[in-house]
């Protein structure tokens, strides 16, 4: 079966995107990066649905009901904290991508654990925006 469906969960504080340090996330907003995605989803005949939370229990919620075939996610500060997020996702069985805007590997020490990666499909990091451009093309070409 095509990948027909992607959702991108953004986890807390990338709704502050374009104002919160650019120096590492860049100058373009949450919606600038939904657009995008949204226009790439588009050409790539995939219907695409977007969802941002500060709250670990609403992103949760979200992952619980989620009814799609590929999942990119951004966790955020969640990537180094939330064994709840990683068990949502592990017990949905959806295939997903973990993307950070930053390099997460050149910054503080702790960043460089994430709860996800080894559950994940893939894990992209340091590209900015595009990061989610990229991991939307791979879906595209899952079977």
């Amino acid at each position: 079966m095509a990948i027909k469906s992607v959702a991108v969960i953004h986890g807390p504080n990338l709704n502050l995107l374009g104002e919160r340090e650019p120096e590492h996330y860049g100058s373009t907003t949450l919606e600038g990066i939904n657009s995008q995605i949204e226009a790439e989803a588009l050409k790539l005949n995939i219907a695409i649905e977007t969802f941002q939370s500060n709250s670990e229990a609403e992103i949760l919620h979200k992952i619980h009901s989620i009814k799609v075939d590929f999942i990119i996610i951004n966790p955020a500060a969640f990537t180094h904290t939330s064994v709840s997020i990683r068990d949502a996702l592990a017990a949905i069985n959806i295939p997903f991508i973990e993307v950070h805007l930053s390099n997460v590997f050149a910054r503080e020490s702790f960043r460089k654990e994430s709860f996800f990666s080894d559950i994940a499909v893939g894990v992209i990091s340091g590209f900015g925006a595009e990061g989610y451009l990229a991991a939307l093309r791979y879906a595209a070409q899952q079977k």
